[in-house]
């Protein structure tokens, strides 16, 4: 099919008004496509903005857990939520340092696309199971790189992708420094030590400023809205457990506050920083939410009791399935033959030839939704295992 132009007349007017849209046409790829060439009208990084978006797996974050599984609760953020969040804080931030918003939405939108069903409790459960079964960790960081670059092969830019990889920010900085003029080479070799050195993945720092503002926004999305669902989950009563530092108790005192220390101590800088006072609360206002929240007895227990115990069946159930071959099971139905058909676009190479069983299982359950995950579980095993769901009515 013929991929129409802009005429050079309009290109020539469009330049003259705005010079600085040319700055993004070009940037390390890949391979380079005759259709997948950047353009005046689709630059490199809104191409990657829309190829994450029209990935089969963006989908999927709207019934992904963020913090709470098993709650019939529309009020209580999805992933989906989060990532819009992200994308949101970021863009701003972005866009008042004078950065390239379309590489910071790019960054934003896909870092989250690897994260297995259940939030970090199946993230947990699927590292466990990757490094008995391969030696080789499992982190949602690595899986989001992992389905635009090999999963799908979308030819995603450098520095998007870089990003996505550099986003987990369990542990924070004052002072984000990129590091940069990174290549692919240094990249893959990143993404290799990730995988055999799971603590590398909280060293590693993005080559880009948009990919610092992306992962300081990743917290300041989600250290208030968490607060927020924890009082509509009943895990806390109120926010008489958190402190009121600098950041502020809840949810849009903490985004305001952060995205303006963040500016005023970033501007005109080459780093993204936020000063001593304010890194030293959201230090303490992460280590409050871990106490009263992810560590809570409630949220503890159903990783241990139910989602643990759900992994490792599937997991073995699945597995099983690929080396023998079994064309009924779902992992050929809904995975091998769904992925081979919507990358035959960009990779026409057989995903199940260039896999292990191992591999091909982790890649099937990362992608799953956690209603998928629960109704597969339930046809596989049934009579077994069943969540109890919190009704809107409890």
């Amino acid at each position: 099919m013929e991929y129409k132009s802009l005429s050079e007349s309009t290109q020539k007017k469009i330049i003259e008004k705005n010079p600085s849209l040319m700055g993004n046409l070009y940037c390390p790829e890949r391979r380079r496509n005759d259709h997948d060439i950047a353009s005046l009208w689709r630059p490199a990084f809104v191409r990657d903005c829309e190829k994450i978006i029209h990935c089969p797996y963006y989908n999927r974050y709207s019934d992904k857990t963020q913090v709470f599984s098993f709650y019939k609760n529309d009020d209580i953020s999805r992933r989906s939520l989060h990532v819009q969040l992200v994308s949101r804080i970021a863009r701003n931030i972005s866009s008042l340092l004078g950065l390239d918003v379309d590489l910071t939405e790019a960054i934003a939108l896909g870092h989250d696309l690897g994260h297995p069903p259940f939030g970090h409790a199946g993230e947990s459960c699927l590292n466990e199971l990757s490094v008995q079964e391969c030696g080789r960790a499992f982190m949602h960081n690595l899986q989001s790189v992992r389905v635009l670059d090999k999963v799908f092969d979308y030819n995603i830019s450098l520095q998007t992708l870089d990003g996505i990889l550099c986003h987990n920010g369990e542990l924070p900085l004052g002072k984000y420094v990129p590091q940069k003029d990174k290549t692919f080479e240094v990249f893959d070799e990143e993404v290799e030590k990730c995988y055999t050195d799971p603590k590398y993945s909280s060293r590693l720092i993005p080559t880009t400023l948009e990919g610092c503002v992306v992962r300081i926004s990743d917290l300041i999305a989600y250290i208030g809205k968490d607060r927020q669902d924890a009082v509509r989950a009943k895990v806390i009563d109120g926010d008489d457990v958190f402190s009121d530092g600098k950041l502020g108790k809840f949810n849009a005192a903490i985004i305001n506050n952060l995205i303006v220390n963040v500016v005023e101590n970033s501007f005109d800088n080459d780093y993204i920083m936020l000063d001593s006072e304010y890194y030293d609360d959201l230090v303490v206002a992460m280590n409050e939410n871990y106490t009263n929240i992810y560590l809570s007895d409630s949220v503890k227990s159903v990783q241990q009791d139910i989602i643990r115990p759900m992994y490792s069946k599937l997991f073995k159930r699945l597995l099983d399935d690929v080396k023998t071959g079994n064309k009924s099971s779902y992992v050929f139905r809904h995975h091998i033959n769904y992925i081979n058909k919507a990358r035959a676009y960009y990779n026409s190479e057989d995903y199940a030839q260039q896999n292990t069983p191992a591999q091909i299982v982790i890649d099937y359950i990362a992608s799953m939704t956690d209603d998928y995950f629960s109704d597969l579980y339930e046809y596989l095993f049934p009579g077994d295992i069943k969540p109890e769901y919190k009704s809107y009515f409890a």
